[in-house]
Formats: structure tokens, C-alpha cells, sequence
């Protein structure tokens, strides 16, 4: 008989923040983890996992976090990616975005098809197959849980929400252990190097630098704080605002779109005022926020669900992410110029494609710690990952569950 043990908001972000710590002493330690861009909370948080994952197999003691802190380092996180973005850089970033978009929708259809292939050959439901496709690996868990009740009421398949959650709960394990080895493999195999190196990085600090470390004092700690508060505080308005239209979006959305507002008009307004975007301290605050995030995401995942599902999870999977490899290296890479950025794009995309899209920006995370910055593609696959793919998302997923 297995025991559920409720963890509180506050013992779970205390939790995250011991396993993301544990994670940062594993990747000093073993050195070929930061040599293929593993990020610190991803070997923390899946080291946690499979502690879980003893606990339920061996004592049948099942953790459930409260995960309320977790949700608001999102929102923080993604307020500061937003606060980073220069007008100029989205007017630059059109053309990317465009051709991100294209690739993203391929990818929604591919992996739909392989997913109502898999279903098909192991026995499932054809429509069950959005939820071996993107329903749960480009949706993650969210979108997974939300259209299993769709899928169970047209197929009578009663287990469809444990599919799902298992689906998207392996997908996003891969997903965190191939970005940055997909990036590693491009920048080293053809010497690439950012566009401009003497910019700030999006999110963290260099792993080596070569002059002294940025100082970050109490008063610039304060004045990003303060930013990204007003940011979030526009952010809940702006979500009211798009509510009323009917719309239905992650809080994060419109406070990355409030931030971008509030960044560029700070700028605009107030020209000589001392700089809140780029800088050491807001890059701290969002490696945090989003590490923190991370390693709680990852310690609750509950790995017992995979087991069930057996043979047709792991062929179907495999067969997933050997399509996410094939289409990012032979298709994505090139598409989007054959550059730095476009190698770290590549890691963005090996981590929401099959996961998450804080998984995508850890992944970018610990490149650009190591390689060097690449500002537009922090502001290009978060617009697309988190805002037109849902929609995307939607569309497809409702036409096979009606067909």
C-alpha cells in the first residue's frame, strides 16, 4: 500500500535548493558533464528523482510537493527575459522567429505521426497517439494532462492520463540530457563563436572569465527587484485584460510581455538612469530563479509512472527522439543560418521539442556560460515555445482527436 507524504511550498523550494547545490558539487566534480553542457539543476534534479523513485519502489512512500514556489521562479525567470529584450533585437529577430515557427509546426505534425504510428502498432487507440506525440513532448506535462480526458472519452482509454504524464515525463528527462551535447558537438566540430562575445550574457555568469568577477551590490539587487515586481504586477493585469477576450494563457506570458514593455520604455524614458537589463545582477537573479526552478521540477517527477507503460513507451520514445536529433542537426541547424546562434537554438530546441521550455532555456543556460552570449536567441524560441505553440499545439491535437 503505498503512503502519500505532502510536502509543504516551503520545505519543497528548501528541497530544490539543497538538490540544485548538490548538482553544482556533481558537475565540479565530474568535469565531462560541464564538458557536454549538462546544467547544474538537471544533474541535481534527476539525482533527486531516482531517490524518489527508491523511496516509492522499496518503502511505497509517494512524495507530492507543493509546488507554488516553484511556479512563481517561472514567472520571475521568464519577466527577466523579457526585461532583456531590446526593441531592435525583435525587429531583428522577425526572421528568425518566422523560420523557428515553420520548424516548430513540422515538428508538431512529425511527431504526431509517429505517435499514431506507435499507437497503432502496440495496440492503442490511433487518437491516443497525440499523447505519445506532441500533446505530451512539445505540450509537456500541462498540455498532457488537459487533452487526456479528450483522448479517454473518444477512445474509452481509461489509463490516458498516465500515459501522458509518462510520455512527457521521459520526454523531458531526454530533453534535459541533449541540448547541450547537440551544442557541444556544433560549436566544437565547426569553431564557432558568438556574434558578439563582449556582450552580458541572458541568464548566469561565464563559467571562466578572464577579468574580475561583475560586482553585484545591495542597491543594484534592490533596482532589478524592483523592475521585475512592476513587470509581474502589469504582467496579472495584462492576463485579466486577455481573459476577458477568452483567451487562456500561463501567467508568464503576459509578464514576459510586460517586461519587454517596461524594459524598453525604462530605456527610452529614462536614458541616463543606471541600467537594469543586461546586466550582472538581473543575469544572477534569472539563473536562480530558473536553476531553482528546475531542480524542483525535475525532484518531482514521478518516474514510477514510465514503468508502466512498458515496451511501447521506449520504442515509441526512441523513436522520437531519434527524429528530434535527425531533424535538429540536419534541418534546424542549417535553417536557422549555421551559426553560434543557431547552435544554440539547437540545444533550445532539443529541450522543448521534447520537453519544457525552461528545460530549452537551462539548456541554452549552460551553453552560452560556456561558449559565450547569444541575446536573440534567449528572446526568439521563448516566443515561440511558450506562446504560438499552444495554439499550433491546439489545432492539431483537437483535428486527430476528432478524426
Amino acid at each position: 500500500m503505498t503512503e502519500t507524504l505532502h510536502i509543504s511550498a516551503f520545505m519543497t523550494v528548501t528541497l530544490g535548493l539543497a538538490v540544485y547545490l548538490v548538482g553544482v558539487r556533481i558537475n565540479d566534480r565530474l568535469p565531462f558533464l560541464e564538458r557536454f553542457s549538462i546544467p547544474e539543476p538537471v544533474t541535481g534534479g534527476l539525482l533527486a528523482s531516482l531517490v524518489v523513485l527508491g523511496l516509492n519502489s522499496v518503502f511505497g512512500i509517494e512524495l507530492a510537493f507543493d509546488l507554488t514556489g516553484r511556479d512563481f521562479l517561472l514567472v520571475l525567470f521568464f519577466t527577466g527575459i523579457g526585461l532583456n529584450a531590446r526593441l531592435g533585437d525583435l525587429i531583428a529577430g522577425g526572421k528568425p522567429l518566422a523560420i523557428l515557427l515553420v520548424l516548430t509546426l513540422l515538428t508538431i505534425l512529425a511527431q504526431n505521426v509517429i505517435g499514431v504510428l506507435g499507437a497503432v502498432v502496440f495496440g492503442f487507440p490511433p487518437q491516443a497517439g497525440v499523447l505519445f506525440g506532441s500533446a505530451a513532448l512539445i505540450g509537456g506535462h500541462g498540455t498532457a494532462i488537459a487533452w487526456a480526458p479528450e483522448v479517454a472519452q473518444a477512445t474509452g482509454l481509461a489509463s490516458a492520463t498516465e500515459l501522458g504524464v509518462a510520455v512527457a515525463t521521459l520526454g523531458l528527462v531526454i530533453a534535459a540530457l541533449i541540448g547541450g551535447p547537440i551544442a557541444t558537438y556544433l560549436v566544437e566540430s565547426r569553431k564557432l563563436t558568438p556574434n558578439r562575445p563582449d556582450e552580458e550574457l541572458t541568464v548566469g555568469l561565464p563559467n571562466e572569465m578572464d577579468e574580475e568577477p561583475p560586482q553585484i551590490d545591495h542597491k543594484s539587487l534592490m533596482r532589478v527587484l524592483l523592475t521585475l515586481n512592476v513587470a509581474i504586477l502589469l504582467g496579472y493585469g495584462l492576463q485579466e485584460s486577455i481573459e476577458e477576450l477568452g483567451l487562456k494563457l500561463p501567467l508568464f506570458v503576459p509578464c514576459l510581455l510586460s517586461a519587454i514593455v517596461v524594459g524598453n520604455l525604462r530605456t527610452a524614458l529614462f536614458p541616463r538612469a543606471l541600467r537594469v537589463s543586461r546586466t550582472p545582477t538581473l543575469a544572477l537573479i534569472s539563473e536562480f530563479a530558473l536553476g531553482a526552478f528546475l531542480a524542483m521540477s525535475l525532484m518531482s517527477l514521478q518516474l514510477w509512472t514510465i514503468a508502466e507503460t512498458g515496451l511501447a513507451l521506449a520504442v515509441i520514445i526512441a523513436a522520437q527522439t531519434l527524429f528530434a536529433l535527425g531533424f535538429i542537426l540536419l534541418v534546424l541547424f542549417r535553417a536557422m543560418g549555421g551559426g553560434y546562434r543557431a547552435a544554440v537554438l539547437a540545444a533550445g530546441f532539443g529541450g522543448f521539442a521534447l520537453g519544457a521550455t525552461p528545460t530549452a532555456i537551462a539548456n541554452m543556460t549552460a551553453v552560452t556560460k560556456r561558449y559565450g552570449p547569444s541575446p536573440l536567441a534567449f528572446i526568439v524560441l521563448p516566443l515561440v515555445s511558450a506562446f504560438f505553440v499552444d495554439i499550433a499545439n491546439a489545432v492539431v491535437i483537437q483535428m486527430i482527436v476528432n478524426f
